[in-house]
């Protein structure tokens, strides 16, 4: 029998791909809400249509997708839970989500969104609306009855995330957070709260290893991005941070026993009219946790408080400090080409502890002023080397 011209082998190959195409399009797992009974009204709960969504991709499988069309979405307190079928979830969001005016609603669940036990999610565009000002307000009054606040986004006990084009906006508390997670990818997200917002940081990241935060922007009223206990290789890479306390690893030490941070890169960041630049912070008092291998480079600073500062005596509001010399041990820190402007006259400040005394700190091509003069620094209990030009005047 003749061979096929290669004519009809080009049909058998055009065939068999059709046919597997329209295959995979069968077995896709696509979820649209408004399927499940969503609303894009702002005003109807549409928290269990969301969830029954996520139920589904979540049985799915194949990979699946949950699909959130334009329009404002109303929802309560919700937990995505795994352990999922399959390990590639993607989550779109055209619309806004949008939490309940009453602050105590979600407040009472401590989360407003939360993933817990994931595999593989991804979370593309969108918009999430806290509606956090209310308790704003209320901590700022100084009213003692005011409810404690729920974080916006957390993904815990999770690995392989991925958030991209998320902008969060008027969080009660913090904004996102990466607790207890590996291989995680933040990126393109905006971040948007008040100065005054207590307790509104943008990104937090603790026990969790190979975490990466990118291109992204976040004007919040605490800290931009904090680093708690046990957080292990992240990189934070063209940041932009203002108004906020800036990006601090901590405040670590509040417990004896602890897990250590290491092996954190912060680069390529900006740092407008912020409390803090790059900060380290551990209470005083004993603990068995430490800090090293960090490098902050490339950073800029405009108009900032306190741009490079190691605080190992961190009690905010000075009430009941522990008073006691920290048990942290900080060491192989590195400041690498930061240059601005400081609101203060001492722009560089280590204080350390007594007893376990900063040491391998590292600063190369440093120069920070004040007032259009060089800035000061001051240090207690450091110890390292500066190398290239350095200002304010090392006092290491």
């Amino acid at each position: 029998m003749p061979n096929p011209t290669p004519k009809f082998s080009s049909l058998i190959v055009v065939v068999i791909l059709h046919c597997w195409l329209n295959s995979a399009m069968a077995e896709a797992a696509m979820y649209n809400v408004v399927d499940f009974g969503a609303k894009p009204d702002g005003k109807t709960d549409s928290t269990t249509a969301f969830l029954n969504a996520w139920g589904k991709a979540c049985a799915s499988s194949n990979p699946a997708s949950i699909y959130v069309p334009q329009g404002r979405f109303l929802l309560g307190s919700a937990t995505f839970s795994g352990k999922c079928s399959n390990n590639a979830i993607s989550i779109a969001i055209d619309g806004t989500l949008v939490a309940p005016s009453d602050i105590s609603v979600i407040s009472e669940a401590g989360n407003w969104l939360l993933f817990e036990n994931v595999d593989g999610v991804s979370i593309r565009g969108g918009v999430l609306d806290a509606q956090g000002n209310a308790l704003w307000e209320c901590k700022n009054s100084g009213q003692s009855n005011c409810p404690s606040g729920a974080t916006t986004l957390e993904f815990t006990n999770s690995n392989n995330i991925a958030i991209s084009g998320l902008t969060s906006i008027n969080s009660q508390m913090f904004h996102i957070v990466i607790y207890g997670c590996q291989n995680v990818k933040v990126q393109g997200v905006k971040v948007m709260a008040d100065g005054n917002s207590p307790n509104t940081d943008g990104i937090h990241v603790q026990m969790s290893s190979d975490v990466t935060i990118l291109n992204s922007k976040i004007r919040t009223g605490d800290d931009c991005v904090s680093i708690g206990p046990g957080t292990n290789n992240l990189w934070i890479e063209n940041v932009a941070c203002g108004p906020g306390h800036g990006i601090s690893i901590g405040s670590l030490g509040k417990d004896l026993n602890e897990p250590g941070v290491q092996n954190v890169t912060v680069k390529t960041v900006t740092f407008t009219g912020t409390q803090n630049g790059v900060r380290i912070k551990t209470w005083g008092r004993p603990s068995n946790g430490f800090v090293r291998n960090v490098v902050f480079q490339d950073a800029i600073m405009v108009n900032v408080q306190n741009p490079i500062v190691i605080d190992q005596h961190y009690c905010p509001g000075n009430k009941d400090c522990p008073g006691q010399a920290s048990g942290v041990k900080i060491s192989d820190v590195a400041y690498q080409d930061i240059h601005g402007t400081s609101q203060t006259q001492v722009a560089v400040k280590f204080d350390c502890s007594s007893e376990y005394p900063c040491s391998g700190i590292r600063m190369e091509d440093v120069k920070l002023t004040y007032n259009n003069q060089v800035a000061q620094a001051s240090c207690n209990n450091a110890g390292g080397a500066a190398l290239g030009s350095v200002q304010p005047q090392s006092c290491l």
